[in-house]
């Protein structure tokens, strides 16, 4: 039998990863993804869920950072409505921090340094008579309203790496690249697959998106020797119980000059964070501490009436950034920005230190564009009109689309129909196809999760865990009971006991590349 040769391996399943697997596969290249856990398993699916710009970064004069980032945020906004959705928030002004002068000037930059079409321009409010003044304490009356995105970041990555599936590419989840070298003009790299068997493939080109363990994989697996590293940051949230009502967000800034996003979340619960905290040890361990809560509540404890402890918590959040090292000394200064190093010694291989989840699509892009013509492929840049899956809804409009739906499938709860549709999108009808009525989407496995969903989320979106359906493709773990979730990993073990995923998965390494 002939080696299998790919094209390119991209090694890392976060937001990066899949991106560049995307833009890879749209350009006609043979594409192998490696992911040794799920697909945003770790710092892609713990982020604070924003597309925006940074309007923070501009107090530390990170213009280009900023302007690249609202560039994006009006191409993602496009691609992907049913995932991603404007958002409104506020900013309660605490004139002990910022003066009106320097917010003014610093929304007005963000209102202009890019082309806005979807989202509404930035501007002062009265708290002591708009619906957001109500959950705050009294004192504050000055307030500022400004627009950015909201996305449900672990589907983002699952959505580009089910694009990249579709052209063409290659997508292996719980396989760890162990060990690569250059070997006659390609990489022969060993996989270890879900299985613990070792399987060998080539490679023409290699991207090491691996985030947080980039320098490592450079060291360890690659044997490369990097002009750049990354300081890891911990990023951490809490979520509590519903504290306000409406529809906004918030934005506080604090007395140590950072700032902390109060966001609704999963209708029931609002989402707060994100700590800055140096780290080291396993990124894949990674847990927020006893102290990293405190401050969370101790910082909204500042602006809302209602008080919350850390008993309140119902679920947290933390990831691990790989953020460029530079020389700021203060964790929420390092730039958000990313670099790519190539090393083109032989077979090229081009390695990713830092970014942030808004800049994903233009990174990949970059990436192509520098490797691409070192592998003879020299086609032109796409993604920037092309919605994701479910993303093609006309006009871009999501309420519309959803009330397309409701007349579509009455029979479905509408909360339920809801989640579907930001969701899946025009996938939905793919979801749904020939059901009629709620009996056809089989076994409701735990509250709002049945069988046809869960089947769909094994053989089309790489899921294979409890974890994986109830936290990264969906939040449903808010909303169910620990029993609930003990019954899904029951139905999941009959189902691998039937199906046997990791002998899948080793035969999609060994068919030959499109």
């Amino acid at each position: 039998m002939d080696k299998l040769i790919y094209d390119l391996l991209v090694i890392g399943g976060g937001i990066n990863g899949a991106g560049i697997a995307r833009d890879a596969a749209g350009r006609g290249m043979s594409v192998l993804l490696c992911e040794q856990d799920d697909l945003a398993a770790h710092t892609s699916s713990a982020s604070t869920k924003l597309i925006h710009g940074g309007l923070r970064y501009l107090e530390h004069h990170q213009f280009g950072l900023v302007r690249k980032a609202l560039q994006e945020r009006e191409v993602l906004l496009r691609s992907a409505p049913h995932i991603i959705s404007p958002l409104r928030f506020v900013m309660p002004h605490a004139p002990e921090l910022r003066p009106v002068w320097m917010i003014r000037i610093g929304l007005f930059l963000y209102d202009h340094l890019a082309r806005r079409q979807v989202l509404q321009s930035a501007e002062a409010i009265d708290l002591t008579s708009h619906i957001c003044g109500a959950p705050l304490r009294a004192g504050f009356q000055r307030g500022f309203v400004y627009s950015d995105g909201w996305v449900q970041d672990a589907r983002l990555v699952v959505l580009n790496a089910l694009d990249a599936a579709e052209r063409g590419a290659t997508i292996l989840t719980r396989t760890a690249v162990v060990a690569a070298a250059r070997e006659n003009g390609s990489w022969r790299v060993t996989l270890r697959t879900p299985d613990g068997q070792h399987q060998l493939v080539f490679a023409r080109g290699v991207i090491n998106a691996a985030g947080p363990w980039v320098n490592r994989l450079l060291g360890d697996v690659l044997e490369v020797t990097p002009r750049h590293s990354v300081r890891l940051v911990k990023g951490s949230h809490i979520i509590v119980p519903r504290l306000f009502d409406h529809p906004y967000a918030y934005l506080f800034q604090n007395p140590d000059n950072r700032i902390i996003f109060a966001i609704p979340f999963e209708d029931d619960y609002t989402l707060i964070g994100t700590t800055d905290v140096d780290f080291r040890g396993d990124p894949g361990q990674v847990k927020i501490d006893a102290a990293e809560t405190e401050y969370l509540c101790r910082m909204v404890n500042r602006y809302f009436a209602r008080e919350i402890t850390p008993a309140d918590v119902v679920a947290t959040m933390s990831g691990v950034r790989p953020l460029v090292k530079d020389q700021a000394t203060n964790a929420s200064a390092v730039t958000r920005d990313y670099t790519l190093e190539l090393d083109d010694k032989g077979p090229p291989l081009v390695s990713i230190f830092g970014g942030k989840i808004t800049t994903y699509r233009k990174l990949s892009e970059q990436v192509i564009d520098l490797i691409g013509p070192r592998l003879g492929n020299h086609r032109p840049t796409w993604t920037a009109s092309a919605p994701l899956p479910g993303g093609d809804i006309p006009k871009a409009d999501f309420p519309a689309f959803a009330g397309r739906l409701a007349r579509q499938y009455p029979w479905l709860p509408a909360p339920l129909l809801q989640r579907y549709a930001r969701a899946y999108g025009t996938r939905i009808h793919v979801l749904l196809k020939d059901a009629r009525a709620i009996p056809d989407l089989g076994e409701c496995i735990v509250p709002g999760l049945y069988e046809r969903e869960a089947r769909y989320l094994i053989e089309v979106e790489w899921a294979r865990t409890a974890e994986d359906i109830l936290w990264r493709r969906s939040k449903l773990r808010l909303h169910i009971k620990p029993a609930d979730e003990a019954a899904l990993e029951r139905w999941l073990l009959s189902c691998q006991a039937r199906t046997n995923p990791p002998a899948a998965l080793l035969r999609a390494v060994q068919e030959p590349a499109p």
